[in-house]
Order: structure tokens, then sequence, then C-alpha cells
């Protein structure tokens, strides 16, 4: 017994040792794509923003089939009807994800009418803007049934079929503000910090499925009309992303099977820096960029 956990000591770190130069060479050498002729995508969120240019990214890169959920009709009829112009099949439905039987029913005429999805995007997501005090209890219990408990109901309703067919794949678009919140947002702060721990849970507990994985994007602000009005002190230094990148990298992410994706790069930095530097030090950095007092000009969609 003795001689075998030596042996494991000894093993663990030359395991290290390999996983991370391997990591590195794939950031040199390209690594091959997988395949997404034979995918059926559904992106929550998908008639606008981030999700529109998702479907758009996906039909570029020849997803068969790209289903589209959603509360506005009009949105959803516009993207579906470009996709179909790109000569992807795609079809669009009415789904609120923070209501958990409309999610299931839904899931189920999905699973009629164009069969299994293969890679599931929950992109869907609302943000109040106003801090604690401010904020409406509606509002608040909004932010989380959408933004956190509808990637559960989402996640429930097509991962079994995944697990038989051994092939899928589950993405949660996040936010770097699950890492490091900000004053004027708690409810999205909050709730995507829940999702990234959902996520983070749900990832390790696939080890052993195999076929079947998971992607987490945590992107920085990302010029949509969700975040109107936010504004950083140093615009040139800190440039919001481009919808069209966030889509790229994302898909990218999930032929690549990268479990994690933080954009852009830099974001790294901040996450070491919140491990190491004590708590003043970052209130002065959230001054010093403009973050304390960013969401002050808001005006975003709710």
């Amino acid at each position: 017994m003795v001689w075998k956990w030596l042996g494991a000591l000894v093993v663990f770190p030359l395991q290290m040792i390999y996983l991370v130069a391997k990591a590195a060479v794939g950031l040199v050498l390209p690594a091959k794509l997988r395949d997404l002729s034979r995918e059926n995508v559904l992106i929550t969120g998908g008639g606008r923003g981030i999700g529109r240019q998702l479907a758009r990214e996906f039909a570029e890169r020849g997803a068969r089939k790209i289903v589209l959920w959603g509360r506005t009709e009009k949105c959803l009829k516009e993207t579906t009807e470009e996709i179909r112009q790109m000569g992807t099949e795609c079809h669009y439905f009415i789904c609120d994800v923070g209501n958990r039987e409309e999610v299931y029913q839904t899931a189920k005429a999905v699973r009629e009418k164009v069969g299994d999805i293969t890679i599931l995007v929950n992109n869907a997501a609302v943000v109040h803007g106003k801090s604690l005090m401010d904020s409406d209890d509606d509002a608040l219990l909004k932010s989380q049934h959408i933004n956190t408990l509808g990637q559960f109901w989402t996640t429930k309703a097509f991962l079994p079929r995944m697990l038989e067919l051994q092939n899928g794949h589950i993405v949660c678009l996040n936010s770097v503000l699950a890492l490091s919140a900000i004053p004027g947002a708690i409810d999205y702060c909050t709730s995507k910090a829940s999702a990234f721990a959902f996520m983070e849970s749900l990832t390790l507990g696939l080890l052993d499925c195999p076929g079947v994985s998971a992607t987490t994007v945590l992107p920085f602000h990302t010029s949509t009309e969700m975040f109107q009005g936010m504004r950083v002190r140093f615009p040139n230094l800190f440039p919001p992303l481009k919808p069209e990148t966030v889509a790229r990298r994302t898909v990218e992410a999930v032929q690549l099977n990268q479990a994690l994706l933080l954009l852009p790069w830099t974001m790294h930095v901040l996450v070491i820096l919140k491990s190491i530097l004590p708590q003043a030090a970052l209130e002065e950095i959230h001054k010093f960029s403009g973050t304390y007092t960013c969401m002050n000009t808001f005006k975003g969609r709710t």
C-alpha cells in the first residue's frame, strides 16, 4: 500500500508537466477542428446580439441544423430568415428559459420537429443594472431565473439524450463579471457567478461521459444593446469586444473542445491579480479603471 501511494506521488507531477507541455504545444501548433456538419445546434437568446452572431458563425462553419430560442418573435424570425438564406436549415421557438415547464415542453417540440440537439448554447441573459437597494424584487428574481436557473432547465432537457448518443456539447456564454463583480449590476454578477459554478461542476461531472463535453466562455464587456451606456475610464485601453469576435472564438472553442475561454487573454491577468492582491489594492484598481462607476451611465436592455 505504501509503495502504491509513493508511486502515485511520483506519477502525479509528471502527469502535470505532460499536460502543461501538451497545452503549450497546442497554443503553437494548429489543432484539428471538430466537424460540425452532423451537429444540430440550439442557441438560447438567439434572436439578437451575441446569439445572432453565434447562429451566423455556426452556419458558416457548416452546422447541420440551427434552432433559436428567445422571447421576441420579431428578432427570432429575422435571424432565422438570415440563416436560411445562408443555406442552413434553421428553426425558431418562442421560449422563456426562466420558465421550467415551458423549457421542457419546448424541448419536446424541438425533438419532434428538428431531431436531437447535440450542441446546446446557453446564451440567454438579462441585466437589471441597479444596486441592491435600488433593485425591484421581481427584476432580481428574473435575472436569477433566466441567467442561472434557465441553464439548469435547458441542460436537464437535452443532456440525457446527449449521454445516450455519446455525442454532445454544453456551452455557457458567461461573463468575466462572474469572476470580478462590479457595483450597479449585482443581479447580473451574482447570476453569472452562479452559472460559472454550475458549469464548473457540470464539466467535472462529464469527465467519465464519453463524447459529451462542456465549454464556458467568459468575455469582457461586449458592445451589444444589453449593456448600452456602460462606460469604462480608458475605452482605448479596454475596448469592448465585438459580438462577432465573441461568437467566432466561442465556436472555435467548441470545435477545439476547450473547457474554459477568457476573452480577451488579458483577463487571465485579472484572475491572477485577484488571487494575490489585498482587497484595498483591488478597490483602487476598480476606481482607477472606472469599473467602480461604469454602470452609472447604464441604459441597456433589461
